[in-house]
Order: C-alpha cells, then structure tokens, then sequence
C-alpha cells in the first residue's frame, strides 16, 4: 500500500528537574548547596532514507515522544540528557506544521535531517542559587517542557521521469513495458490511485526512475478527481512523458486531452507547465490511431512538442521515447548542476511560542499577575523557605511588579495571586 501523506503528534522531552541537595562537609554551613542541574530532555529528529518508499506506518502510529531528561543529583551530579527520538522517513518527504502550514523541512535527499521538536532544558540545582548573603538556598528549578506539536508528512514521489495522461491511455502498461514493474492494469476512470515506480535500464551505467502517476483529470487543479494527489507527485520529475490515446478509444478527441491535461499542469504550477514534454502518441495498433496520427503530430509538433508514435501493448516505439527522455533528464540535470551526492542537510525549526505579557488585574478583591516571565520563575517557588521566597520577592521588584501593584492603590493584607501561588501583600 502506498501512503504519501500523513499526520502525527510529536513530543520532545520534558528537561529533568533541578534538586536541592547538600555536601556533609565540615565547617560548611548546611554542608554547602550541591544540588545537580537537571538533564536535557530529547529532541524529535526526523531522517530522510532511501529504504522507505512509504509513509504507511504512520497510519498506524500517530504519536511519538522523546525521552524526558533524569533528574539531577547529590553531590552537583547533571542529570542524564534524554535520548533524541529519531523518526525515518523516504526521501522526498516533506514536513509541515499542521497548525500553521509552514513548511518545516523538504527531505529531499539521503540523510537529510529535520529537528523539529527541541527538548525542555535542565532545571538548575540549589548550588546555581548561592550568594554571599544566600548560603543555603533551600529550592532549585524545575524542568522546562519540551516542544510539542502535531505535523504533516507529506511525500513527492522522487521519480526522475513521470507518466502523465488522462486515465486509460496506457501509462501502466508503458511502465510495465518500459521496466521491472508490475502495476495493476483495469479498465477503470482512475486506474492508478497511487504512483507506480519501475528502474528503466537505457544502457551499462544510464539508467533513471519512471512513475506512472495517478491518472488527471479536468478541474484537478482545484481538487478534481485525484487532482492535488498526481499534481504532488509530478512537482519533482524533471521531465514528463504526456500518452494521449491517439485511437481515440474512450470517446474523447486526442488533441483536446493534451490542452486540458497542460492547462491543468499550468494552472497548478507555471514551473510545472515548463518542463520538458515528450509526447506519446499511444495505442497505434489500433485501427482507428493511424488515421489520426498524422492530424495529431502536425497540431501538437506546432505547439512545439515532439511526438513519437507508440504502441504499449506491442512495445512499438516505447524505445525511442525511453532513449529521448534519458537525453532530456542528462540536459535538465546538467542545466540545474544537480549533484548526485550532493551532501545531506540540517533543518532546524522552532514554533512560535505564545509570550504572555506582564499583566495585573483584581479579580474579586485579588490582584492576580499574569505572564510568562513571572509564570516561569513562580513554578519553582519554596513558599516555606525564607530564601526561596526572598529571591521571588527580589525578582519581583525588578520586573517592576511592586511598583504596579501600588499605582493600583494596593494594600496591606491584599491577596496577590500568581499561578496558583497566593500571599499577602506587605511594605
């Protein structure tokens, strides 16, 4: 089964908390903070590799997460860092945020590597909270979160050469005839659902990938049909081999099906419309195609098309096209000095996060502090230890909190609430 498009939850890991720990030394008050930063947690690194030609196994599993990283430890010992989570996808995947629709990654070669989720960082121990006037801090942070967010993987098919055509012209059966592959071949309106790839062997060291894309149809470059499905996996082929049903078979007129088929082309994508196109002028061991060719090669070779008269079902003339499309793709490759080992890539994405302002409102009788700063530092907040509570304080007046609370008229014994930290409020 062919899965070319997929969407899954990722999860990087949490970071380890800090802890609040003591050396047992002599003449060292409380024996000295020494309490270990904890680990970072994994990231969510995804891979591009060549052994997968599918995105079917994430169907079945939608959710993957990082490891989280250890806690710290005694004696200033750093938690152990989480594992990274590497997910493999084929080459040629290309990653989105979900949320947004931004493009994260475009895998498009072996190895190229996409972190898209970073791990929570380390909380710091006690011994990172020690000054000359705060010897024995009694608190340590925790953990940050790590990244989470849900992705699109989405699979452009890494053909060198593709087949494109309405459906029943013949595409399947010219791959089956071109090379090693073995496609279903029926006689329905969509006929292939998924792209088809087959090796074509021109001769000892030329040879290139050929797939038959699914069937398109008028009105896909709205959605029609298997519309957006082919326009996706043609995007990357560096030429194209247009088969129109010459025979006229199907009851429609040959010169027609190759305007609307490029009209489509073009409506998608201008670039698209502007590769190199061969055209095939199939089924010409049927006896109706010989009347029409000659009518049909004098309009396409006008537009500025080559035409080469061929016969799938007899392998007629599908040599030639062959040997034209590997000369086009060495042109193609040569003009974009495409590197075959062109050496594997980084991508680094960091989602937007929402920053919550500093805010202050009363809310029935309680000054309440809103923001992601002041959030942040409340979650690590001993409210029974002396230091811990003083250090809050400190951190407070600095970011300008005390003096707002007064311009809104605060009094003695108020309540200011912060997350789910209350105290009272006194000069």
């Amino acid at each position: 089964m062919f899965v070319d498009i997929a969407k899954i939850y990722v999860k990087a890991g949490d970071g380890g908390d800090g802890i609040v720990a003591f050396r047992r030394e002599k003449y060292v008050p409380a024996g000295g903070p020494a309490g270990g930063d904890g680990g970072k947690g994994g990231d969510v690194i995804f891979v591009a590799d060549r052994e997968l030609n599918t995105l079917l196994d994430f169907k079945y599993k939608r959710h993957y997460k990082a490891q989280n990283g250890e806690r710290g430890g005694p004696n200033n010992m750093h938690g152990k860092d989480g594992e990274d989570l590497i997910i493999k996808v084929p080459v040629g995947t290309v990653i989105k945020d979900a949320e947004t629709g931004e493009i994260i990654a475009d895998l498009s070669r072996e190895g190229d590597r996409a972190i898209v989720a970073h791990g929570g960082r380390g909380g710091r121990g006690n011994a990172h909270f020690a000054t000359s006037t705060r010897q024995v801090p009694r608190f340590a942070e925790v953990g940050e979160k790590g990244d989470e967010l849900w992705v699109i993987l989405e699979l452009k098919v890494l053909a060198d050469v593709g087949l494109i055509g309405y459906p029943n012209v013949g595409k399947s059966t010219f791959l089956s005839v071109a090379t090693n592959a073995k496609p279903e071949i029926a006689n329905y309106p969509f006929t292939t659902k998924y792209p088809n790839l087959g090796i074509v062997y021109i001769s000892e060291g030329e040879s290139f990938v050929l797939a038959d894309i699914p069937g398109l149809i008028e009105g896909a470059s709205e959605g029609a049909g298997l519309g957006h499905q082919f326009l996706r996996h043609v995007e990357r082929t560096k030429v194209l081999i247009h088969i129109v049903d010459v025979s006229g078979s199907e009851g429609r007129e040959p010169v027609e099906d190759f305007i609307k088929i490029n009209e489509e082309l073009k409506k998608y994508s201008p670039e698209l419309a502007q590769k190199p196109q061969i055209v095939a002028a199939n089924k010409m061991d049927l006896p109706d195609a010989q009347a029409y060719f000659e009518l049909f090669k004098e309009e396409i070779e006008k537009m500025g098309y080559e035409v080469y008269p061929v016969s799938a079902a007899t392998g007629m003339g599908v040599r030639e096209v062959l040997k034209r499309a590997y000369e086009l793709l060495k042109q193609q490759k040569a003009a974009e000095n495409v590197e075959e080992d062109a050496k594997p890539r980084t991508f680094v994405y960091y989602k937007k996060k929402d920053v919550k302002p500093l805010t202050i409102r009363k809310e029935n009788g309680v000054y309440v502090v809103e923001g992601t700063v002041v959030e942040k530092v409340a979650k690590n907040i001993v409210l029974n230890d002396h230091d811990s509570f003083r250090y809050f304080q400190n951190f407070l007046n600095k970011l300008g909190v005390f003096d707002k609370l007064r311009e809104m008229g605060i009094q003695d014994g108020d309540i200011v609430r912060i997350l789910d930290v209350e105290f009272e409020y006194y000069e």
